[in-house]
């Protein structure tokens, strides 16, 4: 199966008021897994005409206020009306095919991926559209949770940690993204329904 790991950072938690401040994504083909560093890869940062944000947030992506204050040319660099059209033709020039409707609809990963970061993709022009993720995402806490001691699902870091890992999370969104496809690939060569299947002695 094909998936896109798929990390946003923003300048705050509320999709409404917050903004996407970079975003990343590559592109994952379980049954032909390539070295980390040559999945194809898409990586932009977003200039808005100024940052609403809060002060944890703004902190956080003190690297990314940074770059964005640069006034060197970067291809890395848009806006947010160009984000979603440059993401579909990254999409479409790796083989994702748009649907009836014209949108190029991709089965998305990530850490909080559908409760967080799809959250601002609707909002941003062109979302549904352009590209949107279908329905069933893929939360790498899922297969990391301990259902005996956990009361609620581990984090990036604790997964991380729980894969042998280390527990260091860059909180860059390309990073996080092949994060996500490493922690996902021990599960391609053993599905839960064969681990189901099989008999317990």
């Amino acid at each position: 199966m094909r998936y896109l790991s798929l990390d946003l950072e923003t300048s705050g938690s509320n999709p409404r008021r917050h903004q996407v401040l970079e975003l990343a994504a590559v592109i994952e083909d379980s049954r032909r897994p390539l070295p980390l560093a040559e999945l194809p890869s898409f990586r932009r940062v977003v200039r808005h005409p100024e940052y609403v944000g809060t002060a944890g947030a703004l902190a956080l992506n003190a690297r990314l206020l940074e770059e964005l204050a640069r006034k060197d040319a970067n291809p890395e660099l848009c806006t947010p009306d160009e984000l979603l059209p440059q993401l579909r033709e990254f999409l479409l020039a790796h083989g994702f095919k748009p649907d009836k409707q014209d949108c190029v609809a991709v089965t998305m990963a990530g850490k909080n991926i559908a409760v967080f970061d799809l959250g601002f993709l609707k909002e941003l022009p062109g979302y549904g559209a352009l590209v949107r993720a279908e329905p069933a995402m893929l939360d790498p806490a899922a297969f990391y949770l301990n259902w005996h001691k956990d009361s609620r699902l581990p984090t990036l870091s604790i997964c991380k940690a729980r894969a042998g890992l280390g527990r260091d999370v860059a909180h860059e969104a390309l990073a996080d993204a092949l994060d996500v496809v490493q922690l996902l690939r021990p599960f391609y060569e053993l599905p839960g329904y064969k681990q189901l299947a099989e008999p317990r002695g």
